[in-house]
């Protein structure tokens, strides 16, 4: 078993150098890696090169270079397409794909490694580039513990090393949660401040409020402090039932429509409250929503 001092300065191979891989290759540069980078165009490794890092020609020379693969590219059939070109080559080395895709694309990816005798790690990445290199970045693992316990050290050259389980599905369906979670909030947050600009108000005087407001009163008393009854299954009403929900969601939609403002997000949210009603979630908090999310709309 590598120690750790030695995969402090592990040698790297990082291939695929757009702006993620780029910042990838950097950061590994910066804490002392031999790093060798290959991408379809030589010259987006120019800075690189300048910087200390090997340009490998061709993809085997990437994959020979190092016994530590990162691959960075658009998704698992872009990197099938490029690794493939390296035959042989690949066994024996260690593969951590930080591309992203679906739970079953990551299954397909440890039996394709499997049969070429790959040591393979599914990660996330889920900071943009500038962050990366940061200690509290978040970049998320799942799939082999060995694996990812042998690379920990080179791994955290990049930033913060999570491992969520040996189910190789988890990192990227983590990543696709999260960043559903993530377009949820902007397009909740743009609409609100649409919303507000028909009657002239900047956003910037708009997210004084707004963001002070949202932590404390919507992150912290509903998503944090709810998180176990929703695992229980436990949605009181009492401080607030789906009726008293739909209202508010109501207003919404008669004030984006008064206003002239796009009314099409809050129809929808108006319409996943009715539907909870119908089930039979009236006096339950708006918490149960979660249970029309647990299966298609058409089986809720």
């Amino acid at each position: 078993m590598t120690n750790s001092t030695e995969q402090d300065h592990a040698p790297v191979t990082v291939i695929g150098l757009g702006p993620m891989g780029l910042a990838l290759a950097g950061a590994f540069l910066d804490h002392g890696h031999t790093t060798t980078v290959w991408n379809r165009s030589p010259r987006k490794a120019d800075d690189l090169v300048a910087k200390g890092a090997h340009r490998a020609e061709t993809v085997t020379d990437a994959v020979t270079a190092s016994s530590v693969l990162v691959v960075c590219v658009k998704d698992y059939e872009a990197m099938y397409g490029i690794l493939g070109q390296a035959g042989d080559a690949l066994a024996g080395r260690t593969l951590i794909n930080l591309g992203s895709g679906t739970p079953e694309e990551a299954r397909e990816a440890v039996a394709w490694a499997a049969e070429r005798g790959i040591h393979y790690l599914d990660g996330a990445i889920m900071v943009p580039p500038f962050a990366v290199g940061n200690p509290e970045a978040v970049f998320l693992y799942s799939g082999s513990k060995t694996v990812f316990d042998a690379q920990q050290a080179t791994l955290s050259s990049v930033g913060g090393t999570t491992f969520l389980g040996d189910d190789p599905i988890l990192a990227v369906l983590y990543n696709t949660a999260l960043l559903g979670l993530m377009y949820s909030t902007l397009n909740g947050y743009l609409h609100a401040a649409a919303l507000v600009g028909t009657a002239g108000v900047e956003v910037a005087k708009f997210a004084e409020i707004a963001n002070g407001w949202f932590l404390p009163s919507v992150v912290n008393a509903y998503l944090g402090a709810n998180a176990a009854e929703i695992d229980k299954g436990e949605y009181s009403g009492a401080q607030g039932s789906m009726e008293m929900n739909l209202t508010a969601l109501e207003h919404i939609v008669r004030s984006s429509e008064e206003q002239g403002a796009d009314a099409e997000l809050p129809r929808q949210m108006k319409a996943l409250a009715e539907r909870a009603i119908s089930a039979g979630y009236g006096p339950n908090s708006y918490m149960a929503v979660i249970e029309l999310f647990k299966k298609p709309a058409g089986n809720a």
